[in-house]
């Protein structure tokens, strides 16, 4: 970023967080949305709640100063940090809902961040930070260190260090932090914490830019539709291979440990019980911070399933606007065609009327493609088995392997679907129950997103169940609980 005059005059008049703090209305926006959205760590709230919560507020400020002070409901504000020319606000809609919902924009969470950056400190710690930056270029050296015998060497010396420690304190010699550099990395803890949360909102905003272009690169296309999935499979591929999306998945497969959780929940937990940190009065809420990373990671996550699944819903509606079209033209021709038959009847015309590239269309059709012919097998002569070698395998492994009929379940789901435009899968088992148990159950979701259209209901669950027979000749019900998954119609 250049910190010339152009660049910031630029910024100041354009820029939605430098526009927050020189407005006069600032005060009650950013404690208001710190209120409401970063202190319950709430990425998005319904436009009722919000309004009532504001008007609470706004309550409370005119009894405080003067009844004239804020003279507009709380509604017209709200409208008005969301409108366009502010961006303060983001106003959307979920998907199959009316209710509108708001949430912060990643400029009103940077905006207060750099506020809480003015406040002043008791003490500013340097040395957890130069350390830190020294464990950030070792990573980056190891990580780019080509030389095997230097990769070695660097190992061999921290294995040394770290038997060096052993022995110290193996002989009584325990060195402990002291309470200066305790306070201090809690500090840096704390604030690289939050920062991580605010970026959750700039991550989700990436990505929502990235799936806006590939939009108007579909809406724009003017090739052909082979080229247009071509590309936009590029783009998608694009949007989980770019930084922002490498970086994020990385987060997220660390964080789904289990093995983490855990360590983090105990290492918070030893952290904030200590006397030092206790004398600090720390936010009760970083007793919990790894939780809040897990939601606002799994809401990040659902934002990126949303995006896919309104892009594939974008390109279904293009391809019936398509077809509504070939379908109007061909109507028109048969329109002109019947008006014209009367002249034609009496008085043929001499010369042509129309002229048509071929008689008939010439469709390449993917069954009047040959079979696959397999090659001739290879006759191998196999020596017998030494008598010494023992075979420990178990040959009935392989004859109870389960072979599902896809076609038997296919046919299913299209009976069920001729007589009514959707079914749920749980209601198709009611009909034609489990006979392969749990494989059986796999395949059906696996040609809900295969072969039919399908749909998730994910505040839905349906419970399945199935019998099998045990080596005693006994029967054992099993149980599954699984989202609602319904096949629907096609269009």
């Amino acid at each position: 970023m250049k910190f010339d005059f152009a660049t910031l005059n630029g910024m100041r008049q354009h820029n939605p967080a430098w526009r927050l703090l020189c407005s006069d209305h600032a005060p009650l926006i950013l404690s208001f949305l710190h209120q409401v959205f970063v202190r319950p760590n709430v990425r998005n709230l319904e436009a009722e709640s919000m309004a009532e919560a504001l008007e609470d507020t706004l309550y409370a400020i005119r009894q405080n100063l003067d009844d004239t002070a804020f003279p507009r409901t709380a509604r017209e504000y709200l409208e008005e940090w969301a409108s366009p020319d502010k961006g303060w606000l983001r106003k959307f809609y979920q998907l199959g809902k009316d209710t509108a919902l708001f949430d912060m924009t990643p400029t009103t969470e940077k905006a207060l961040s750099w506020l809480e950056q003015l406040a002043e400190r008791s003490f500013v710690g340097t040395e957890s930070r130069l350390r830190t930056l020294f464990d950030l270029l070792r990573q980056m050296n190891e990580g780019t260190q080509s030389d095997p015998d230097q990769r070695l060497a660097d190992l061999l010396q921290r294995r040394a260090d770290i038997d060096a420690e052993i022995a110290r304190i193996q002989n009584g010699d325990l060195a402990l932090m002291d309470d200066t550099g305790i306070k201090e990395r809690f500090a840096q803890f704390t604030r690289m914490a939050r920062d991580l949360l605010a970026d959750f909102r700039e991550v989700e905003h990436n990505f929502r830019r990235l799936d806006r272009a590939v939009r108007e690169r579909v809406a724009l296309w003017d090739g052909t539709k082979g080229a247009l999935l071509d590309e936009i499979l590029t783009q998608h591929d694009l949007i989980n291979e770019s930084d922002q999306g490498r970086s994020f998945q990385a987060f997220w497969n660390f964080l789904m440990s289990n093995s983490r959780q855990e360590e983090l929940s105990q290492q918070l937990e030893h952290i904030l019980s200590l006397p030092v940190i206790a004398a600090m009065q720390p936010d009760p809420r970083l007793r919990r911070i790894h939780y809040d990373w897990l939601e606002a990671g799994d809401h990040t996550q659902r934002v990126v399933a949303q995006l896919s699944h309104r892009l594939r819903q974008f390109l279904d509606t293009q391809n019936r606007q398509e077809t509504r079209r070939i379908m109007e033209i061909l109507h028109n021709i048969e329109t002109h065609a019947f008006a014209l038959r009367p002249y034609l009847a009496d008085s043929p015309p001499h010369e042509a009327l129309i002229e048509l590239d071929a008689m008939a269309a010439t469709p390449d059709l993917v069954m009047e493609r040959p079979l696959y012919a397999p090659p001739h097998p290879t006759v191998l002569s196999l020596e017998p088995m030494l008598e010494e070698i023992a075979d420990d395998a178990d040959p009935t492994a392989l004859y109870e392997q389960i072979v599902v009929d896809k076609l038997r379940l296919t046919e299913n789901i299209q009976q069920a679907l001729a007589k009514a435009p959707q079914i749920s899968l749980a209601a198709l088992l009611r009909r034609h129950p489990l006979e392969q148990g749990l494989s059986e159950l796999v395949a059906y979701l696996q040609l809900s997103s295969e072969r039919f259209e399908s749909l998730i209901d994910e505040k839905t669950n349906d419970h399945v169940s199935w019998d099998i027979m045990t080596a005693d000749g006994s029967s054992i019900t099993r149980h599954a609980t699984l989202q609602r998954v319904i096949f629907v119609r096609s269009v």
